[in-house]
């Protein structure tokens, strides 16, 4: 994932569906997923789940290698120093990125960034973790370009199913929002990041975002086409 964020290629990861060793397996096929986006945001935090699941994939991958993992936590405001257990224990299981969700201001990004430890690009251009924030809530996006400009951040999200709660489904409104924060990644030379499907993986490609979580399989097939891997 590194190597081709270094060299500003789109990346496209893949929703880790259920968290079950089979499920694991299945995803070791996926040949065309540069990642596996896993998710304990909300209820128990199963690393022994997680951990089983990504052998499962380790196993079904053979010589290729399974996937890297981005693990989801839970928000830094529900505590820093627990986001920080959180961070130790996905790295310790072997997950290449952390996922903070609903980062509200430049505070939380330096809290996200300091928990990740030296190895996090690009601070460290031979690192090899990458931290991926989500703005998602109206008062993250007040403060984009402050969340943005945090130094060590590998890659910011705009996040489109809470911004639509946030806005009350106000769809234009939440555009703008989700445009507010590709803006100050191209000020900042932050690679940005969204959700998408089929329909629109394309445009948001177009766009500039230049990594994308998918849910369909499909999808990654018409966004590794449209952008020329």
């Amino acid at each position: 994932m590194v190597r081709l964020l270094a060299e500003g290629q789109a990346v496209f990861g893949i929703f880790s569906g259920p968290h079950t060793p089979e499920q694991g397996a299945v995803m070791a096929r996926n040949a065309e997923t540069d990642f596996v986006f896993y998710s304990l945001e909300s209820g128990p935090f199963d690393i022994p789940a997680m951990q089983a699941y990504m052998e499962a994939m380790a196993r079904a991958s053979g010589e290729r290698g399974p996937h890297p993992v981005a693990l989801r936590i839970p928000p830094i405001r529900d505590g820093a120093e627990e986001a920080g257990e959180h961070v130790r224990q996905g790295l310790a299981a072997g997950v290449s990125s952390i996922v903070f969700p609903h980062v509200e201001s430049a505070r939380d990004a330096a809290v996200a960034v300091g928990v990740m430890g030296p190895s996090l690009w690009p601070g460290s251009p031979t690192g090899r973790l990458v931290a991926m924030l989500i703005i998602e809530d109206t008062v993250g996006i007040a403060w984009t370009r402050e969340i943005v400009a945090t130094p060590g951040v590998s890659v910011v999200f705009a996040g489109p199913g809470d911004l639509r709660r946030a806005y009350k489904g106000d769809m234009p409104a939440v555009e703008r929002a989700i445009q507010t924060v590709l803006a100050a990644c191209k000020e900042f030379g932050v690679p940005c990041g969204i959700t998408a499907g089929v329909d629109d993986i394309a445009a948001r490609l177009s766009q500039g975002f230049r990594v994308i979580i998918v849910t369909q399989p499909e999808a990654l097939v018409v966004g590794r086409r449209a952008a020329g891997r």
